[in-house]
């Protein structure tokens, strides 16, 4: 189950009778639907400048579209899907309270699993679909494995990488059992954030990853017996490093908010983030020292795209999908790349833009701690969406008692 209880799944059925969903083929129809409407986009709300691109991104469509765009601020995207679900149970097939989600992983499958999308492949319908990078960024077109068939629009690109101060630690560890040597030599000087922060929990994916005696099974479904062998070596990882980390294991930051203090107020030397601009963004920002700088392990690290769901009950159909849209156009994702916006990696296949909104991203400074694409080392597709609901629950069982 991906955070969906199975009594849960037989209230759902394929028949329901649905709203007439409007056609993006049919843009200026869709314009006009979604002109005066009011899209609540339900998006984690744990860092500031995402908030404040947001914030741009509500005022541009406002003025352009008519379209009213309230973000509501999530912590855990899978309070969103429970959301849905209960409206589902309760009988509510129209005017759902979620609008637009921001979302990826076991939560897309939960709810495409359950047919609580909107029904119809909307997402490569869309006018600004056609500059997404399909071939370069396969990612775009699956989620954790699962194909997305439409259901939901990528909105951004995700790798982990790895940040350290140079003027603290000169060769940091980039392996998992070097990092495990390095905290022997340098106890409570690492941490990483509690799952199931989507952070903490792509560390133990990594850190799987790494140590599995066979990483190719993790791209199919978890059961009881490959859970328990491909993990066996990830926990003993996980029984040595803990006690050698920040406040012996015994307590974690809850998300990177928290990770990026702790690296700017000298009590942690290591930390991560699933942007490779972040540690530039948050150099500009004055809110790390401009002497951090970035790395990535030597096996490579996870990478995935994030993506704009429209639940299959939404209010403002219409309005949802002009604000996806825009948020793939290329003016938005530049914006977004900005490390002094936000730095999220785009979707988008630059080379093949026209020469204008080319230009939007070649004039780009990425940041003094960002490393160039050629740098940023090979990409380890997301395990299927089981492996990181198993993880949770088993790092809980074993390390959450008493956090």
């Amino acid at each position: 189950m991906f955070r969906i209880f199975a009594a849960v799944f037989a209230l759902i059925v394929a028949t329901t009778a649905h709203a007439e969903t409007p056609n993006p083929e049919n843009w200026e129809a869709v314009l006009g639907e979604a002109k005066g409407e009011t899209v609540y986009f339900h998006a984690w709300g744990g860092e500031t400048r995402i908030n404040a691109y947001i914030a741009w991104a509500a005022g541009e469509v406002k003025e352009r579209f008519g379209v009213a765009l309230k973000q509501v601020k999530v912590a855990d995207t899978a309070n969103v899907v429970s959301k849905i679900v209960a409206e589902k149970a309760a009988g509510r097939d129209e005017n759902g309270t979620v609008d637009l989600v921001w979302i990826n992983g076991e939560n897309f499958v939960s709810l495409k699993e359950a047919g609580l999308l909107l029904g119809r492949p909307w997402a490569t319908e869309l006018p600004n679909y056609r500059f997404v990078d399909e071939e370069g960024k396969p990612t775009v077109k699956t989620d954790f494995t699962v194909p997305t068939d439409g259901l939901e629009a990528p909105w951004g690109m995700a790798k982990l990488v790895f940040f350290y101060d140079t003027a603290r630690l000169e060769n940091p560890p980039k392996s998992m059992p070097a990092l495990l040597e390095w905290a022997r030599a340098n106890p409570g000087r690492f941490t990483y954030p509690q799952p199931p922060d989507f952070l903490g929990s792509t560390f133990l994916k990594q850190a799987l990853y790494e140590l599995a005696p066979d990483p190719q099974v993790l791209m199919q479904p978890a059961d009881d017996e490959t859970f328990a062998r491909q993990t066996k070596p990830l926990f003993t990882f996980l029984d040595e490093l803990h006690p050698l980390l920040w406040r012996q294991g015994r307590a974690f930051p809850q998300n990177y908010g928290e990770m990026r203090r702790l690296l700017a107020d000298n009590e942690v030397d290591i930390t991560f983030a699933f942007n490779p601009a972040d540690a530039s963004s948050a150099i500009a920002a004055h809110e790390l020292p401009d002497t951090v700088r970035s790395y990535v392990p030597e096996a490579g690290s996870i990478a995935n795209s994030h993506f704009l769901a429209i639940p299959f009950n939404a209010n403002a159909k219409a309005g949802a999908m002009v604000v996806a849209n825009f948020l793939m156009s290329p003016e938005a994702q530049a914006r977004k790349q900005d490390p002094n916006v936000w730095g999220d990696p785009t979707v988008l296949d630059v080379a093949a833009l026209p020469k204008e909104d080319r230009a939007r991203f070649d004039t780009l400074d990425l940041g003094v701690a960002t490393l160039p694409p050629e740098e940023l080392g090979k990409a380890l597709p997301e395990p299927h969406a089981s492996w990181m609901e198993r993880l949770e629950a088993e790092w809980a069982r074993r390390y959450g008692a008493g956090q």
